[in-house]
């Protein structure tokens, strides 16, 4: 056993070329620029484009990046988790075909499914391989193509999803910095109000199906904003008291990007200022589980060593969590 935490050691982004601005949006159905930024906070998103393309063609560029970038060899890695919503198939898993692509072999990969909360549950979870001194190297993925369940003839969905991809890499430190707590939930309860209805087990797909649209993201937007508003401000806050902290001693919240106005309500509980909450949303949208990453990615020129970050996210199922984070370089 050893009493290292897993720190945050590199990071590293990879978004689709293709640009789908507001504007285009209006043309393809009833909305315009001041509707969907008012109400979310988006001006554009990216979608990956390309025959047989999926969200492990995003996640294989964001690992190969971050092994480039912290001078890592594929066979140096023990284990790759990747959170997705939007795999490839139903099997094998995208974390295999990530592995693949990554030219990393022999090492165990799975994927976790906890919608938008996805890259907090893996980071939960990959962290406790490097806890118990089991592994040195893990890399936690974030990865989505929403515009694959994206229904773009729904004026309420369409404007707020956008693909993308995330990579950390997580190792042992034994100075103090890592992460030092998180808190995972759920509550089934939520299915009704943000879920793809057909695809599965239960309805498998049929011509029916298919006819009936089912096979894209519904959203009940009220009662999604509603919980997820008081879910995510409320285990923010549950994790400072928990750790003795106050809003002046986060450095950054890193959040979720799904609505701007579920941000601002969550810094507000957290007493933490506007200047030091991450924000990319206006640009990518709503990329479900790579969220998280590409703020830490685009940010990261900002943090600095012992920096204090809360993560936390709300996503379908419902799920949410939250992690706090000591920045180790």
């Amino acid at each position: 056993m050893t009493h290292s935490k897993a720190a945050i050691t590199g990071v590293f982004g990879y978004v689709p070329e293709y640009v789908l601005t507001n504007a285009e949006l209006e043309k393809m159905v009833d909305t315009n620029d001041e509707w969907i930024f008012s109400r979310t906070g988006i001006k554009e998103r990216r979608i990956l484009k390309g025959e047989g393309k999926g969200s492990s063609h995003m996640g294989a560029e964001a690992v190969k990046g971050l092994l480039a970038k912290t001078n890592t060899r594929p066979e140096e890695i023990d284990l790759l988790i990747c959170a997705t919503t939007t795999p490839d198939f139903l099997f094998p898993c995208t974390a295999n075909l990530i592995c693949e692509m990554a030219g990393i072999r022999d090492v165990g990969s799975f994927d976790v499914q906890a919608a938008c909360s996805g890259f907090l549950y893996a980071l939960t979870m990959g962290s406790q391989f490097i806890e118990t001194g089991k592994y040195r190297k893990v890399i936690i993925v974030g990865a989505d193509k929403m515009s694959a369940i994206v229904d773009y003839t729904d004026r309420t969905t369409c404007v707020l999803f956008g693909d993308g991809a995330g990579a950390v890499l997580l190792e042992p430190n034994d100075e103090g910095y890592g992460l030092l707590d998180s808190i995972i939930r759920s509550d089934g309860s939520g299915q009704p109000y943000l879920n793809q209805k057909a695809g599965g087990s239960r309805y498998p797909p049929t011509h029916e199906t298919i006819d009936q649209r089912l096979h894209y993201v519904y959203q009940d937007g009220q009662q999604v904003f509603k919980f997820a508003v008081k879910k995510m401000a409320d285990i923010s806050a549950e994790i400072m008291e928990k750790n003795g902290l106050a809003g002046d001693d986060v450095a950054w919240l890193v959040p979720h990007q799904a609505n701007k106005r579920i941000i601002e309500a969550t810094a507000n509980r957290m007493g933490v200022g506007m200047d030091k909450v991450m924000l990319n949303i206006h640009k990518y949208g709503n990329t479900t589980a790579a969220t998280i990453p590409l703020c830490l990615w685009d940010y990261e020129s900002q943090l600095n060593k012992g920096d204090n970050l809360i993560l936390a996210a709300f996503g379908g199922g419902f799920t949410w969590g939250t992690a706090y984070v000591k920045w180790a370089y």
